[in-house]
């Protein structure tokens, strides 16, 4: 009987097992944050083909069963694959008929436990996720990064908005936020990301959920000022730069 030794390439068959060794189309931050009535989430449309801004009509927020809406950073193929996961196990749910459904708690516990899954198998899904829901009054926000780390609080964010767009909710989020007092903290901080995530675009949605239901606004574009100096003149006073 021939062994195997004598053909190496029958151990190492690059097309055994294959890995997403990089994403290829993604999608850049997601900013969340509770209010007086529910939750609230902005995203842009934007996915970048390495450092191609390619697409500019991607749509990054979809609900989830009647309580939850999701949000998400990085890949979107593979954000695609999570939707059909939660496709199946809302279909499953609803299944029993039995007068109850999923809650985002529900929904955010089972998400970790898929990201954390995946990376354990060494073929992480390459993206970090919001889920924000209300649930007989109960407001629920959470974010989960690519390797299963997660946590709940008044206001997350993924991507660059976790350096850029959280300093600003710490100071000015607070729990009695109106709808409209929570839609001008998005808007200033998805303007923020515009200014300085080369990956950002000016085409963006907010989205919200409340007991009624979820709401996704039609794209839009914020205004916008480039004549600041530092824009005008970025190495300015900086020594020893380009």
């Amino acid at each position: 009987m021939e062994s195997y030794q004598s053909k190496p390439g029958l151990l190492c068959n690059p097309e055994a097992s294959q890995r997403t060794l990089y994403p290829y189309v993604t999608g850049t931050s997601v900013v969340a944050l509770k209010y007086k009535d529910g939750i609230l989430m902005a995203a842009d449309m934007g996915g970048s083909y390495g450092s191609t801004l390619r697409y500019k009509s991607v749509e990054r927020m979809k609900p989830i069963g009647k309580h939850s809406l999701l949000g998400a950073s990085g890949e979107i193929s593979d954000f695609q694959e999570l939707l059909r996961y939660l496709d199946e196990l809302i279909l499953y749910d609803n299944m029993w008929d039995d007068g109850n459904s999923l809650g985002p708690k529900e929904v955010h516990n089972y998400l970790t436990r898929v990201m954390y899954n995946r990376r354990n198998k060494f073929n992480p899904l390459w993206n970090s996720l919001v889920l924000g829901g209300v649930k007989k009054g109960q407001k629920y926000l959470g974010m989960v990064s690519m390797i299963g780390v997660n946590f709940e609080d008044n206001h997350v964010a993924t991507g660059f908005g976790n350096h850029l767009a959280r300093p600003i909710l710490r100071d000015e989020w607070h729990e009695n936020l109106t709808f409209e007092e929570g839609v001008k903290l998005l808007e200033k901080c998805m303007r923020v990301l515009l200014y300085r995530d080369r990956s950002a675009v000016n085409k963006l949605q907010i989205s919200k959920i409340t007991e009624e239901g979820v709401t996704i606004s039609q794209p839009y574009s914020l205004k916008t000022f480039w004549g600041f100096s530092a824009f005008e003149n970025p190495t300015l006073g900086a020594e020893g730069s380009w």
